[in-house]
């Protein structure tokens, strides 16, 4: 074996000039330099004069050397070397494990190479292990390395070992590091995007920043976005590689440089004029051979540089107002090159018209970045679409927003809906109203029904939603299949924005009855949605069910994923109301299937959301945490989003969680108290947090939230005023408000027998609390047996504990004939539990109790 191996190492020099066997002779002039003579001259043996002609080293170790009988033949004199250095090495791996490293082959000479091919083939039997590093860039076919790797090959020598790049997460990880403080995922996946995960490059532009006093964490916490330059360091190993190809092809490649990372034969033909299309295949082909470019294999005439920082080397080497003009004169090359087919390679020409905007104008810069915008939205590429889309607005004004302004502002709506967090839904929304308003003023009535029956989706707090869809409903013939899309989002609009569920029953119907009309299975699979969704909220989850079951099985029979998405999510929330968690979780898991494929990044969080909750309630504490990581690497959603949950759940299972920024949080709603469903369904997951936490504070911003929503809803049982009403009442409990308490109980006995799907508490629970504030400890018991019976029959490991110590701490406060056993028995049960699962907080709970009872 070679544990305790002494490791010898030797670097190839890159310069030229180096003596021959130089990696060789720094790797054994180490070893010579520490070993005693006697023990070197035993290990050498009758080979130490060879070896010394080669390394002086050995020769001041062991002066009285005798040069070694002269031989005519080079081939044996270099045979006699070889096998002298290889016995020496192999008895040496005798006394000691060796490890020989010779670093960068790639430069290496042809006679070090010799050796090693020798040295390879006599290793056997041998303690002694040989590591070669090289760049494989640096490698053509002719290369003297690539000669002797196919020779090692095919003898099975060696063994190849690929180190891919850095990834991002890696990347993070060296950033916190180097700089001492978490990295914040946009820099690591700037600084991943522009070294592709090379080390060295990694370190050098990691390095810079830190030098630049770029990396500070004040600083980190105040940028949403970052850039990077390229190090001197880099541009210096960049440029050597450059250095060894000719002028002609450093100009040719200056010029692909400037087309993009990705460029073409029939490109560079318009741009270099005086060169045939022969001439630039052999410039080409010098590229390639240095493993600077690489040949694409999606087409014939395609090439791409082998790492964006060669590119940007060579851009970086032109004055601004030379790239400005090469970027005018490419731009208008290829649009010449590609003819009416222009638009389809809009996304390739936008980068050059951007840049040329200053010698061209802005009005092609706009047109190639709205059909670029399109594109990318068919493509489901939200991100990228909106870059294109806010381009586009930056810039319309000077290039005639008569032309372009209402594609514009719909597809800021469309995108930004996919990719903001909460937020900024009012934005979206209000450009999508823009968007309207505009083709409406043009009297473009179909571009204005298209844009009010586009199946986007703004999860958040947007108002002014109904108003739009109301408005554009006269515009389409009643029985129309648009008349049934606009229904659609009508009654999305009456549930979210004014929570009017019956409204939105009435809506979804209508629609569904013109699906069904018109044989539109899609209309009728998201009508079924609207439905479902207003039922729901009115607090029957079983006849939600129905309606959302039939849903699911006609957009699975369409392939509608947008329609998959939500209505396998609401269903979810339904599931987990009456404790069918199997039906929950399988739809979960298809809800985030299909956001995925669709790249809707809210969506894809309010899946996982869901995942964690299902997670959560299952005891699932691995789970739980991979998700909440997963959640925080994937964006903030905004201020009274899932994120109570996470960091609850994350709490609860022995995590760290901020109480003072939950705190601050949850008083950014006190100026403007809750009005609308999605604003109430706020209220829950922050409820839960003050349970949790058992916080004063949180409890009483809670209070004030929800009385204010009391105030602005109806005495009606639906989500709003449950929940209200729900979180009124925790409030109560906390305080030992008996009369709060009490007025809060008839109202939520509706709903026992289910568990809130938005608080995650179970509504017997909840009575139990209630019941026991105001003195009725009786009923309270009985509460309490019903939500542990719901508890463990659905499976919701969590409510099984939360609902045994409340019980018990019902039960000893009570203090009748039999509680306090019962009570010690049922923290046996959750105590079991709580450790198991690492739950820490209600752990402490349990025992801080039990202290009491023993004082």
């Amino acid at each position: 074996g070679l544990r305790g191996a002494q490791v010898l190492w030797g670097r190839c020099y890159e310069g030229g000039g180096a003596p021959p066997y130089w990696p060789w002779v720094q790797a054994i002039r180490s070893y010579v330099r520490e070993i005693e003579p006697d023990e070197l001259r035993r290990q050498m043996g009758s080979g130490a004069s060879v070896i010394a002609e080669v390394i002086a080293d050995v020769k001041e170790r062991l002066p009285e050397l005798e040069p070694p009988p002269e031989l005519d033949d080079p081939e044996s004199v270099r045979f006699r070397l070889f096998d002298s250095l290889t016995s020496f090495l192999k008895t040496a791996s005798q006394a000691q494990p060796l490890v020989l490293v010779v670093d960068d082959l790639h430069w290496s000479d042809r006679a070090s190479l010799a050796f090693l091919e020798f040295l390879a083939r006599e290793l056997q039997g041998a303690r002694l292990l040989v590591v070669g590093t090289y760049r494989d860039v640096e490698l053509s076919r002719r290369h003297p390395l690539t000669v002797t790797l196919g020779d090692l090959a095919r003898e099975r020598l060696y063994e190849r070992v690929l180190l891919r790049g850095l990834t991002e997460q890696d990347i993070a990880r060296f950033i916190e590091i180097a700089a001492g403080f978490e990295a914040p995922r946009e820099l690591s996946a700037t600084v991943h995007r522009h070294t592709e995960g090379n080390p060295l490059f990694v370190t050098e532009v990691v390095r810079d920043l830190v030098q630049s006093g770029e990396l500070t964490p004040e600083r980190a916490a105040s940028r949403r976005t970052w850039s990077v330059r390229i190090p001197e360091g880099v541009r210096e190993v960049v440029g050597r590689r450059l250095d060894r190809l000719s002028e002609r092809c450093n100009e040719t490649l200056t010029m692909a440089a400037v087309i993009g990372r990705e460029f073409s034969l029939d490109a560079l033909k318009q741009l270099v004029e005086d060169a045939t299309e022969l001439q630039l295949l052999d410039v080409v082909e010098e590229a390639l051979a240095a493993r600077l470019v690489e040949e694409l294999p999606t087409a014939v005439g395609r090439y791409q540089f082998t790492h964006a920082l060669i590119q940007e080397t060579l851009t970086g080497e032109l004055s601004a107002a030379r790239q400005v003009r090469l970027h005018a004169r490419i731009g208008e090359a290829l649009e010449a090159m590609y003819g009416p087919d222009a638009d389809e390679h809009a996304a390739e020409l936008v980068p050059h018209f951007a840049e040329a905007e200053p010698v061209l104008g802005a009005e092609k810069l706009v047109h190639y970045s709205v059909v670029a915008g399109e594109q990318a939205m068919e493509a489901l590429a939200a991100e990228e679409a909106l870059a294109h889309f806010e381009r586009a607005a930056a810039v319309m004004t000077g290039a005639g927003p008569e032309l372009h302004a209402g594609r514009i502002w719909f597809g800021l709506g469309v995108a930004g809906a996919a990719v903001f967090g909460v937020e900024r839904a009012q934005t979206a929304w209000d450009n999508l109203v823009r968007a309207f308003d505009w083709f409406l003023e043009q009297g473009d009535t179909d571009a204005a029904v298209a844009v009010a029956r586009y199946p986007v989706s703004i999860i958040g707090p947007a108002r002014g939603t109904v108003d739009l869809f109301e408005r554009a409903l006269p515009l389409v013939p009643p029985d129309s299949v648009d008349a049934g899309w606009i229904g659609v989002r009508l009654g999305t609009a009456l549930t979210t924005d004014r929570g009017d569920f019956d409204g939105a029953i009435r809506a979804g119907e209508r629609a569904l009855a013109l699906g069904r009309e018109t044989g539109e299975g899609q209309l009728e699979a998201r009508s079924q949605y609207v439905v479902g969704s207003a039922i729901l909220a009115t607090g029957d989850p079983e006849a939600a069910l129905t309606r959302l079951r039939a849903g699911l099985d006609l957009a699975r029979e369409h392939g509608d994923l947008q329609s998959i998405v939500r209505l396998a999510l609401v269903t979810v929330q339904a599931a987990i109301a009456v404790g069918d968690l199997e039906f929950a979780r399988r739809n979960a898991d298809e809800s985030a299937d299909a956001a995925g494929a669709l790249r809707d990044n809210l969506w894809m969080l309010f899946a996982l959301s869901l995942r964690h909750n299902i997670a959560w309630l299952t005891g699932d504490r691995a789970s739980v945490m991979e998700l909440a990581d997963e959640w925080r690497s994937g964006g903030a959603w905004g201020p009274g989003g899932p994120q109570w949950g996470i960091s609850t759940a994350t709490y609860e299972f022995g995590g760290e969680a901020d109480l003072d920024a939950l705190l601050a949080q949850a008083r950014t709603h006190l100026d403007t108290p809750p009005t609308r469903l999605f604003e109430i369904r706020i209220l829950a997951p922050i409820v839960g947090a003050a349970h949790c936490f058992g916080s004063d504070d949180l409890f009483e911003t809670i209070e004030v939230l929800a009385t204010g929503a009391l105030d602005v809803t109806d005495e009606t049982q639906t989500a709003q005023s449950v929940l209200a009403r729900l979180c009124v009442g925790l409030g109560a409990v906390n305080r030992g408000d008996a009369a709060l308490a009490k007025a809060q109980y008839e109202p939520l006995k509706a709903h026992s027998g289910k568990l809130d799907p938005w608080a995650l508490m179970s509504y017997d629970r909840v009575l139990g609390l209630l019941a026991s504030t105001f003195g009725e400890t009786e009923a309270a018991a009985g509460h309490f047996q019903d939500a542990l019976a719901f508890a463990e029959r659905a499976g919701y490991v969590r409510e099984t504990v939360w609902t045994q110590i409340e019980y018990a701490e019902m039960l000893l406060d009570r203090d009748e004939p039999g509680d306090r056993e019962k009570a010690i028995e049922l923290q046996d049960e959750a105590l079991a539990i709580t450790q198991e699962l690492g739950m820490r907080p209600l752990t402490e709970r349990i025992l801080a109790r039990r202290d009491i009872l023993k004082a």
